[in-house]
């Protein structure tokens, strides 16, 4: 079930159960796991997107793989809040996939969260083709993290 709220998603999780964030782009899926406690986010990796059926049953192997409780996916607002046609194709995406699955799924804002995964690569002075490789799923460990460091407010 989809959850706009993330109040509404939290309450939806069962206890002791990882989460798993997603950064859709639109060539690639970074893909980022928490622990059980809900503690860490781990970037995991990236999928490249071939088709829907192709994409979606790779996301929920690795959730049945690593026993995924909710999948939260970056919402990419514009820097005023709005949104525009890749909030679109995320709530799309999410749609389709709640059809496969009955784990909650729920959004978090991402702005800057590409910013952040760059800059984090720059310090660690990772190689141009490396931060290629990993942007991805270091953004979608932001994204995760973020909603984990909320959901210890609530």
């Amino acid at each position: 079930m989809i959850h706009d709220s993330f109040e509404d998603f939290a309450a939806a999780l069962a206890p002791m159960s990882a989460l798993m964030g997603l950064d859709l782009g639109d060539k690639t899926i970074g893909v980022a796991v928490s622990d059980r406690m809900r503690g860490v986010a781990s970037p995991l990796e990236t999928v490249r997107r071939k088709k829907f059926t192709l994409d979606a049953a790779r996301l929920l192997e690795i959730a049945a793989d690593r026993e995924i409780g909710g999948i939260l996916l970056g919402l990419p607002k514009n820097m005023d809040g709005t949104e525009g046609p890749r909030c679109q194709s995320t709530r799309a995406f999410a749609r389709n996939l709640s059809r496969l699955t009955d784990l909650p799924i729920g959004f978090w804002d991402e702005r800057l969260s590409t910013v952040a995964a760059e800059k984090a690569l720059l310090e660690a002075d990772t190689t141009r083709k490396r931060r290629g490789e990993v942007i991805d799923h270091v953004a979608a460990g932001y994204i995760l993290q973020g909603a984990l460091d909320r959901l210890r407010f609530l």
